[in-house]
Formats: structure tokens, sequence, C-alpha cells
């Protein structure tokens, strides 16, 4: 039966919005790490049989599926097949277990999950309302706008601003740590912006203290998060190269980790972001695992609630949660994080010697993506 592995997963850096990588078509960006992946990893593109790939706001230069027309301005073979899907924030981890369910029925042998988002020139919701509203006007579900849903889930797991403002601070401070000690750098490929430099870290890094964040605006009024408590708005993109375990050996290569369990799910679609919890539940009933059996989590930090009800509900360490820092420090290309998670808990369990990890992520429309990454 076939055994779907990770040969490896790399990203480009994340830029800030308006900064480095906003003069970068998203075509362009998102092949830059494609064929920077087959070229590090010196697989012959020719055997990738199928790519698929997140994207979220497909409108514009992100449209008519950005992940073929990346593959083919990157001069890899045409004959691949390409596919872009948008499970929202989920969208690029939903790509890399579709990829695996492909390899695991014996579809194919190959593949690449991928993603990218360049909100700089394709603004996120851009494409809400082009032809029409996506939701009726009968609609009668309470489906928030997302900085209300990540106040509602504060309330309900009892998270109080001076909370939400100490776990913003430390992502940056453990971000910051983790570029400076050199722990990111293997995940990261430098990309050569239009200028002639050549980025090679996160743009989003910030100098800031406990009473720089205390003393932002909250973004709704009356409310808990604020911008030191939210993900950035970045470009990037991201991909992960999948394979037969047995077609690995046949090409020397050295697989580093394995999807032992996914879920997709629904959420509480009052709470709309509060789905990593649920989620994780899922993965690991499937996986016959515990809390427990988890050595480090990744998840993704969309607003700062997010990642502290899941740790709050399944009583998760705060110093195995979001180790080097996420979203909030290094940038959420929203189309394209699920693939950083993934590769930022395979780099980690290498440098620990550690076993198992999850990832996690919340999506619009009430979702979660979730899953279980044991190191080979």
């Amino acid at each position: 039966m076939p055994n779907p592995v990770i040969v490896d997963a790399a990203r480009t850096p994340f830029g800030r919005r308006g900064g480095a990588l906003s003069g970068i078509h998203a075509v362009e960006l998102l092949g830059a790490a494609q064929r920077g992946l087959l070229d590090r990893t010196g697989v012959d593109p020719h055997l990738v049989t199928d790519i698929i790939g997140g994207c979220v706001t497909q409108a514009g230069e992100q449209s008519g599926n950005v992940v073929r027309f990346a593959w083919l301005h990157a001069d890899l073979p045409e004959e691949t097949g390409a596919t872009t899907i948008d499970a929202q924030c989920g969208s690029a981890q939903q790509s890399a277990h579709l990829i695996a369910a492909q390899i695991a029925g014996g579809v194919i042998e190959v593949g690449m999950a991928c993603g990218v988002e360049a909100m700089s020139r394709v603004p996120l919701l851009s494409n809400l309302g082009e032809v029409g509203r996506p939701r009726p006007d009968a609609w009668a579900i309470d489906l928030p706008a997302q900085f209300e849903a990540a106040d509602r889930i504060a309330g309900r797991r009892g998270l109080t601003r001076a909370e939400l403002d100490d776990f913003g601070l430390r992502s940056q401070q453990r971000a910051r740590a983790a570029w400076d000690a050199g722990r990111l750098d293997r995940a990261v490929m430098p990309v050569r912006c239009p200028d002639g430099t050549l980025l090679q870290r996160d743009e989003g890094l910030r100098e800031t203290s406990a009473e720089a964040l205390a003393g932002l605006t909250p973004i709704l009024e009356g409310g808990l998060h604020t911008a030191g408590t939210a993900s950035q708005i970045s470009d990037g993109a991201t991909a992960a190269l999948l394979m037969d375990e047995a077609r690995a050996g046949q090409l020397g290569l050295r697989p580093r980790a394995r999807i032992r369990s996914q879920v997709l799910v629904g959420a509480e679609p009052e709470y709309l972001l509060d789905g990593p919890v649920r989620a994780a539940g899922r993965v690991l009933e499937r996986a016959g695992m515990t809390i427990e059996d988890i050595d480090l989590f990744e998840v993704n930090e969309a607003f700062a609630s997010v990642p502290m009800s899941f740790a709050r509900v399944h009583d998760v360490d705060p110093d195995r949660l979001n180790v080097n820092g996420g979203a909030i420090a290094l940038g959420h290309p929203v189309g394209a994080t699920g693939i950083r998670l993934i590769a930022a808990v395979v780099d980690e369990l290498e440098r620990r010697d550690q076993s198992v990890g999850m990832v996690a992520i919340c999506a619009g429309g009430a979702q979660a993506t979730a899953a279980i990454i044991e190191r080979i």
C-alpha cells in the first residue's frame, strides 16, 4: 500500500504589506517557491504529476488557476497538472492533505502542495461582490467578521487584554530569537526583489515592548485585540514535496516526515475562528492518540485568542506552542500559511530530536484544518 511522506517543505520570506515583495506578481512568487524547492531537493520536475495549491483571493492577478500559471512561468514541465483551491486560511495545509491522500490512494507517486497570497497586490476580500454577494439576503446564520469573532473567543475563554498583549509580545520575541539563532534559515528560500536586493528574512519582525502594545487602540471599539495581537497582512509563497515512501527510496531521498492523521472540520459559526479546538480532538481521535502524545504544536496566530483558546481548552504547555513565533510576528499570507506551519514543526522536531507535532489553522467560513505530523 502506498505510504505518503514529506520529502521537504519550504517557503519564501514573508514580506510586509507594501514591502519588498509587493512588486512581485503572485505567479512569479509562487513559481519561485515551486522551482526553488525542486532545485534544493534535486528531484526531476518531470516526476511531479500533480500540484495542488492554496490561494484565498482568486481575483485579478491571482485568478485563473494561479498554481498552474506559476508552474508554467517557472519553466516547469507542461504535462504536470495543477489545481488551485480555497479553504480560506487552511488552503495550503489542505493542499498537502489532498496530495497525501492521492498518494495514499495510488493515484500519483509524486506531488507538490503549495500556496501563495500576494496581499499587497490583491487585497483580502477584493474578490467579494464582483458579480454578487457570497451570501443571499435571506442569510440568517450568525457568522461574525474575523475581528469580532476573535474578541468573542477571548470572552468565551476569559482572556484579558493584558494576556492577549503578552502573547503578542512573546510571538515577536520568539520569532526574533529564532531568526537570530538561525532556527528559521532552513525553511526559507531567499527571493530576489525587483530592486535587485535579496530578501532573506521575514519583514514583519518588530521591536516592541509590553508598554507599546498596551498603548495600541483596539481594532473594534471596546474590543480586546489590536494590531499587536493580530496576524500581519503579508506577501509570500510556500511549497512541500510529497511522494510515496518506496519511490523516495528508489530516488535515494531521505523523507523527513509523514502526515499521520488529517482533518478539515466545520466550526461553530458564531465563534468562526475557534475551530482548531474541535479539529485537534478529531485529528487525535483518528490517530488513536492523546494530546500528551504531541511534542510540539503550531497553531496559526490569526489572532492571539485563537492559539490561546486552543491551549486553554486542551491544557497545552505554552512552551510547546509556536515556539519560534507565529503569524503575529512572521506574517500570514493566507493562502500559503499552512505549509509554513508544516515546515516549522518538522524543522523544530528535528532540531529537538522529538517525534510528533500538530498543526492547526482556523479558517474563514467557520472551519479548521489540523494534522499530526510524525518525524521520520
